[in-house]
Parts: structure tokens; C-alpha cells; sequence
């Protein structure tokens, strides 16, 4: 029943139509009433170390996002010139670093910014730089324990295996050679291998907004006079695709007016609309063509934070956000979450796949990796994204970072590394304590602290640990285990490590890497009694083969993160993935048997 069980449950995970999280309930519902998992137990994954630490550790990355830990590093990635392999290797070498300590993802969406202006800045796409960025997020997560959730996962496992937990640093030696070899094939034969297509997504010109901008007049008399913007979007819903995006009413010009502004005779609305959703509007509302806001005037001033454009409401601010896999905008659409009532945000356009598409927006449902061309206040915009999960693409200024900040965040965070690292405490209560400071000094507002946790990757973690620990107690892991075994009976420990670390790097590749840990390091502890070796290589081999998702744009959060801003294909990651893959077991497997000998 248990391989059944975990054959459907992959196979929706494979299938990717709904969450993995809800996936993960389901599978622990189905265990829980097939009998693998007592009752009584099915929710004790949520108290787990494992899931704890991953909770801490996501507040903690978020504390040094805010203090500018990051950011007092990435200002100086600016500087490293124009030639390309210089700056895959800054970038790819500083991303690795971070996520070392940090959440790989979120040093990604702090560098992907950078990493954006700096090919634009040199006139070239920035698909040569953004999948090496993000292939080095999941490179760096394999230096330490922290570094990403499959790493604390085995350390759980081996302590209940061994009575030990895998220290803070134990993973670092494995981690740096792989971290090293894999940053310097990416800077100088890896990003040759990216497809190097001038996609709209990489040029800027995906949102050629100006040609849809247009001044209308409100003329004495007509049937609106009177009647609110609201009023006059919701007629129109259906018919037209119009977003008010100005109002100018004499001397006074208004960017994005109130929804309940009323309107008045002579007012001007700037709206905008395609040619279509013109004509409609003109028809329906009776209004008056004032004037096609002029292109000249539309061009985007690619300084400071994200597009300004100027027109006779003088400046606006427009973002480039790609949504990210956690957002709240998935799976819904601009109309459903009010976002123009409730966070003073309007989607003017959303591109899918480097393509703007041409359906109305109140229609579009947002996926992980649109890319949204959005408008608001310059100083309510970012606080907007942030808090909706839209990452800005656009060239932006990093934040201006306080020295003080940075040295209190670094401080926390050192001191609760070092009291783990010395063995003075357990990893989850020293990284809890080190985020409840971070919250008490002010690092953190509380509110911050739910929305940087990515709870379906904790819902996925507590669900999927008692079904993991069910392929246990039923024999399932042995069974597998033996298999592996018979396949490789006269091998030597190197081909059943490498054999091993092949599978699950495989398995990552369509399924999260963490639901990949909780799998397979079952396999491997049951794997190492068969061959009557310690467990500690081939919990390692399942660590290195859960972090290395590098052949598709669904195994990591991060190349899903990238695939539309580089203008990606399904089919281009296998390219530079594949080499990378061999070259990481090939790394791997001679570091793990010297350092940890079975």
C-alpha cells in the first residue's frame, strides 16, 4: 500500500496541478486512513525539529534582507566590469555564498535585480546570467545545515539513526569542493551553454505601454458626470479592458485616482486600453477622444527604481514584478484580491512566457513566473509587491543600508551559528531565539515574520515526515534498499554512493527537493545496514542529490523564479544542468568517501 500511496503522490506532484502542500495532505490523509500512520501521530511532523528550523531559518533570512546584510555585498557586484564571464562568476560566486546561510530564493530575488540591470548595462540578455545565478542559489544552499531544507532534514534523520544530528558545519567540506568546482565550470564553460534568444522579456521592450495610453474627456452632459470611477470600470467590465490610470480636472492632476472619485464635466482621464477596448469605451461612455498621449513622452527613464514615465499627469511610476512561487496573486486574478481598492496597485499588463498576453486582466489567473507590469505610488509601490510576493525586476536602486543594522543582524546571526556550530544548542532552539531577537530589537516587524515564512513549504515538511517515516516501519525503504542493493552487488561503495545521488538528484528534478529528502533518506539509512556501512555517506549522497534540481524550471523554486525573466524554454536547462549534475556526482562521491568513509 505504501508504494502505491507514494506512486500517486508523486505523480501529482509530477502533474503539478495543484499545490504541493495540498498534495502532501493528501498523501498524509490517505496514510493516516490506510493504517500506515496512526491517528495519533499524523500531525507530529508540525512539532519536528526539521520543520521548526526551516520556520527559523526563513525569519532569520528575512532579518538580514531588511538589515541590507546582502545588499552591502551586492552594491559592489556594479563594479566588476563588462566582460561576461567576470560577471557570471561575481554573481554566481556571491549568490552561492548567501544561500550558504540564508534562503537560496531570497538570495536569488535579492541578486536577480542586479543581475538584470548589469546585462542590460552591457547590451546583452540576461539569460546568460540568470540561470547561472540561480543554479549557484542552489550550489551554496549545500555549505552548511542551514543552507537549505534537505540538509536539515538529513541532519534529523541521521541523529535518529545514529543518536547524532550532522553539526552546523559538517556538510561544509562536501559543500565547498561541489560549491567551488560547479561556481568555476558555470563562470567559464556554463553560461555559454544558455540560449542566448533576444526575448521581449530580456530587452525591456515587453510592455511598449506608451502605444496604449490615451487622454479621453468627460463632455458636459454625458450620462457619468455625476458617477464614480468604480462606476464606470464596472460597466465596462466584460466589454472593454480600461484601467483609469490619471486624472487631470483643470490645475489638478491626479495619478491613479480614487476609485470613488466622482467625475466631472471636462475632467480627462487618462486610460489604458488597446485599440479594441478603445473603441468600445468611446462607443459605450459616449466620451471624447482628447488626445493619444504622445510616445516621445511615454519613454521610460531607466534610472532609480523601476520605470518612470511622464505625461500630463507628470511622473508615474511602473514596475516590472514577476510573481513569485508564493505569492498570494497565484492562482487568482487583480480583480478577485481588489487591488486597486485595497493596496493602491494596477496591473496594466502580464506577460507569460516572455509573451504580453491579450486576454483581459479581470480574466488572467496569475501564475509562479508572469511577469506584471504594474503602476502606483512611487513610494507605496514596493511596500505593495513586497507584501503581494512580487519580486521587481526592473533596474532599482538597493535600499540604503545602515551600518549599525547590518552589524546588530550579522551579530544575531553569528552568535546563534556559533552556539549551534560549539554544540551549546540544538540548531532549532538557537535559530528560534536568534529570530525572536531580531523581531524584539526591531529587524523584524511581527507581521514580517508570517508573511517570510513560505508556509507551504512547511505544510509540505510536516505532512510529508510521518509518510516518510511510514515507508520506514512498513519495509518499504529496506525493500527499495535491497533493490539498489542486488542492482549494484559487486559494486564498490563509490558506484552505490554515485548511484544513489543519481536517483534522487532525479527525483528532485520533479518534485520539491525537501519532499525528495523526507523520500529518500530512509532509502539511504536502510541502504548503508544492507551493505553494513555507516550511514553517514549515503545521508550525505541524499542531501547533495536533493539540492541539485538542475535540469528542469519546476525542481527549485529558483529556476522557476527565472525561467520568464530569462525568457527560458522547459527544454534549455538540461544544457547547462546536465554537465553540472555529472560533474557534481563525480565531485561529490571521491569528497564524501574521504571525508565520510563508510
Amino acid at each position: 500500500m505504501i508504494f502505491g500511496l507514494l506512486a500517486v503522490t508523486l505523480a501529482l506532484f509530477v502533474w503539478n496541478r495543484w499545490r504541493y502542500d495540498i498534495v502532501a495532505i493528501g498523501a498524509l490523509l490517505a496514510a493516516a486512513f490506510l493504517g500506515l500512520v496512526p491517528f495519533r501521530e499524523m500531525f507530529s511532523g508540525f512539532g519536528h525539529p526539521a520543520v521548526i528550523t526551516v520556520a527559523a531559518v526563513l525569519v532569520l533570512s528575512r532579518g538580514l534582507l531588511n538589515a541590507g546584510v546582502v545588499d552591502t555585498v551586492a552594491r559592489q557586484l556594479t563594479r566588476v566590469g563588462d566582460q561576461p564571464w567576470v560577471q557570471v562568476a561575481a554573481l554566481t560566486g556571491v549568490v552561492a555564498l548567501a544561500s550558504g546561510f540564508m534562503n537560496n530564493v531570497g538570495a536569488l530575488a535579492l541578486l536577480m535585480p542586479v543581475a538584470i540591470w548589469m546585462a542590460r548595462q552591457s547590451g546583452r540578455s540576461p539569460a546568460f546570467l540568470l540561470m547561472p545565478l540561480a543554479f549557484g542559489s542552489l550550489l551554496g544552499g549545500m555549505l552548511t545545515m542551514i543552507g537549505t531544507p534537505p540538509n536539515i532534514i538529513i541532519a534529523e534523520y541521521r541523529a535518529e539513526a545514529t543518536g547524532t544530528a550532522f553539526a552546523m558545519f559538517d556538510f561544509l567540506p562536501v559543500g565547498f569542493g561541489i560549491a567551488v568546482v560547479g561556481v568555476i565550470f558555470i563562470a567559464l564553460i556554463g553560461w555559454r551553454l544558455t540560449p542566448q534568444r533576444e526575448r521581449p522579456a530580456a530587452s525591456g521592450e515587453l510592455f511598449e505601454i506608451s502605444a496604449y495610453l490615451t487622454e479621453v474627456r468627460v463632455p458636459e452632459g454625458n450620462r457619468y458626470v455625476g458617477h464614480t470611477v468604480y462606476e464606470l470600470m464596472r460597466e465596462l467590465r466584460g466589454e472593454a479592458e480600461v484601467v483609469v490610470v490619471g486624472l487631470v480636472r483643470g490645475e489638478r492632476r491626479e495619478p491613479m485616482p480614487a476609485i470613488y472619485e466622482v467625475l466631472r464635466a471636462d475632467d480627462i482621464l487618462l486610460v489604458e486600453a488597446d485599440s479594441d477596448s478603445l473603441k468600445t469605451l468611446l462607443d459605450v461612455t459616449e466620451m471624447e477622444l482628447e488626445a493619444r498621449v504622445e510616445e516621445a513622452e511615454e519613454q521610460a527613464e531607466q534610472e532609480g527604481n523601476g520605470e518612470k514615465r511622464e505625461n500630463a499627469l507628470g511622473e508615474l511610476a511602473l514596475e516590472e514584478a514577476i510573481v513569485t512561487p508564493g505569492s498570494r496573486l497565484v492562482g487568482t486574478t487583480a480583480s478577485a484580491l481588489e487591488l486597486r481598492q485595497r493596496y493602491a496597485v494596477n496591473v496594466l499588463a502580464v506577460a507569460r512566457q516572455g509573451v504580453r498576453l491579450s486576454e483581459r486582466l479581470d480574466k488572467v489567473r496569475f501564475r509562479a513566473g508572469d511577469i506584471l507590469l504594474v503602476q502606483g505610488g512611487e513610494e507605496e509601490l514596493p511596500a505593495a509587491l513586497s507584501e503581494l510576493g512580487g519580486l521587481p525586476l526592473a533596474s532599482r536602486g538597493l535600499r540604503i543600508t545602515r551600518p549599525r543594522k547590518v552589524i546588530l543582524a550579522s551579530s544575531l546571526f553569528a552568535l546563534a551559528l556559533g552556539a549551534v556550530a560549539l554544540g551549546w544548542v540544538p540548531a532549532a532552539p538557537a535559530l528560534v531565539g536568534a529570530a525572536l531577537a531580531m523581531v524584539l530589537v526591531g529587524l523584524i516587524g511581527p507581521s514580517e515574520v508570517y508573511r517570510g515564512i513560505e508556509w507551504p513549504v512547511i505544510v509540505l515538511l510536516a505532512a510529508l515526515l510521518p509518510v516518510g517515516q511510514a515507508l520506514e516501519t512498513t519495509g518499504g525503504s529496506q525493500l527499495i534498499a535491497d533493490g539498489l542493493f542486488a542492482l549494484g552487488e559487486a559494486a564498490s561503495p563509490a558506484v552505490m554512493l554515485a548511484l544513489l545521488m543519481a536517483v534522487v538528484m532525479l527525483l528532485s528534478n520533479v518534485i520539491n527537493n525537501a519532499a525528495a529528502a523526507v523520500l529518500a533518506a530512509p532509502v539511504g539509512i536502510a541502504l548503508a545496514r544492507s551493505l553494513e556501512a555507516a550511514p553517514d555517506p549515503y545521508l550525505m549522497a541524499v542531501a547533495i542529490g536533493a539540492s541539485c534540481a538542475f535540469l528542469t524550471p519546476i525542481g527549485h523554486q529558483s529556476n522557476t523564479l527565472v525561467m520568464a525573466p530569462g525568457g527560458y524554454e522547459f527544454r534549455d536547462y538540461w544544457r547547462m544542468g546536465l554537465p553540472l549534475s555529472l560533474l557534481v556526482i563525480v565531485t561529490a562521491v571521491p569528497l564524501i568517501l574521504w571525508i565520510w568513509p563508510p
